[in-house]
């Protein structure tokens, strides 16, 4: 535990609150660990991070209204010196990717164990950072492959929705030719042969997102 007469402050924002009473009551049992509040939603973790001096931050990263990527984003904007630990059931390889980028220092699922959960937030207080192995790889693998430029991801959006390369080339007042280029080039970086394949790898690895 932490060796230091002051206790490891915890802020804990997850939506749920049978989660937050939950983490409330097992870290307030050890010694060396203080949550020093709670909060349901972005807006209110920020007023709290205003308030509190905490030290991590145990932040859900799929919630209503405000996403945990956005709070690790404001948190950067505010220059917070609280270290983050996302702690969330599941994600795309893009999530993991993108909340590393705003900031976060841990990854944790919600069913992982007390202890490992206490050496996390031992190990991101000491300044070091915590990610699980198997989320280590699918981060690594994440990061070997090259970011898709704005136009690509509007190309693959839009042929995710169905459209053809040539009512794609209308709507962005571009060529069929552009079009295709920009797809081999999406191919190219997303490691897949064909349109179907990038669009369903995409989909998968939360790249993009098609809605209703």
């Amino acid at each position: 535990m932490n060796k230091s007469s002051v206790p490891i402050r915890i802020l804990i924002v997850d939506d749920h609150p049978v989660v937050q009473a939950g983490l409330t009551s097992m870290l307030n049992t050890h010694d060396g660990i203080e949550v020093v509040g709670s909060a349901s939603g972005g807006r209110e973790a920020l007023k709290l991070l205003e308030q509190n001096e905490a030290d991590i931050l145990l932040l859900d990263l799929r919630m209503p209204g405000m996403s945990g990527i956005e709070i690790l984003q404001a948190m950067k904007t505010m220059k917070s010196n609280v270290r983050a630990i996302v702690l969330t059931s599941f994600e795309t390889d893009e999530n993991i990717y993108r909340a590393v980028q705003a900031g976060a220092h841990g990854f944790l699922l919600k069913d992982t164990s007390q202890q490992q959960m206490l050496e996390a937030i031992i190990s991101v207080h000491a300044g070091k950072r915590f990610i699980p192995r198997d989320i280590a790889a699918r981060l690594a693998d994440r990061m070997l492959r090259s970011n898709l430029t704005a136009r690509e991801l509007e190309i693959l959006t839009m042929l995710a929705k169905g459209l053809t390369n040539k009512q794609i080339g209308c709507a962005l007042t571009i060529s069929e030719n552009t079009v295709r280029n920009h797809l081999k080039c999406v191919m190219s970086k997303l490691e897949v042969s064909d349109r179907t394949e990038a669009v369903a790898v995409a989909i998968q690895q939360g790249i993009i997102q098609i809605t209703p």
